[in-house]
């Protein structure tokens, strides 16, 4: 039976949103939310962090953290330096996204599921575009899309539409085939864990900016589970004052 950890990479420097972590959200900073929301649900969780103040936030409310280094250049780079630091020993490595104080408990366990399958090495979740939405949804490069093959494992990702509809009007897109839109919590095994951030940035990655396709390009396998479950990440203030109401304390 597998060991999971969990890592909830925290920075306190964000362009859009400066001490984002430690926001309040109804009297608990945000990153105890995130923590409070999913601890349940690892054989260990830590918070990998770079600034003193979280550290020392996520200690006063009984967390487990783990400083990392300043230079990390992402979220994977981050997670992989705590796990060396915890000495702890797990089979796979979750992802856990420090702005996801609404992530479902369910979104995990089905992050969980896909390593049944013993070819994953990577896993990450996908939902499908409602085929209701506004077309401009769609065409939001903030919100990257995915194609899947026919055992839910990624072919590519990207923030262009994919896959192109041939013959149709981009406002049918949407009602004429399932269009997916990345979740970004991943799941990894260790050992890629550690293979994966040795690897150089290639050029897909550098075009699109998306790490993942750098994983891609190397020949790994991420498994997608499918969600049906909305999630609501908070990238800045005006985001932090909607998702405070949705606590309903």
């Amino acid at each position: 039976m597998k060991r999971f950890t969990g890592i909830i990479p925290a920075r306190y420097a964000s362009t859009r949103f400066p001490g984002k972590p430690l926001a309040d959200m109804a009297g608990k900073p945000m990153i105890q939310r995130v923590y409070e929301q999913v601890e349940g649900l690892f054989d260990n969780i830590f918070v990998a962090t770079d600034d003193e103040r979280i550290f020392d936030a996520v200690v006063s409310f009984g967390g487990q953290a783990i400083m990392t280094s300043p230079n990390n250049k992402s979220g994977t780079d981050r997670c992989h330096e705590a796990v060396l630091k915890s000495g702890v020993r797990s089979e796979v490595i979750v992802n856990v996204q420090g702005d996801e104080p609404f992530i479902k408990p369910s979104q995990i366990e089905l992050l969980k599921q896909c390593f049944d399958d013993d070819k994953t090495q990577i896993a990450t979740l996908v939902k499908p575009f409602r085929r209701d939405a506004d077309f401009e949804t769609l065409f939001n490069p903030n919100s990257p899309k995915v194609v899947i093959n026919s055992n839910n494992e990624a072919l590519y990702f990207s923030r262009s539409v994919i896959p192109y509809v041939r013959g149709k009007n981009h406002t049918e897109w949407l009602q004429s085939t399932v269009f997916y839109k990345h979740i970004g919590i991943y799941a990894y095994l260790a050992d890629v864990l550690a293979e994966i951030t040795a690897l150089p940035q290639t050029a897909l990655e550098q075009a699109e900016s998306l790490e993942q396709l750098r994983w891609l390009e190397n020949g790994y396998i991420i498994k997608a589970g499918i969600t049906d479950e909305e999630t609501a990440g908070i990238d800045t203030p005006e985001d932090l004052e909607k998702a405070v109401k949705l606590l309903n304390i």
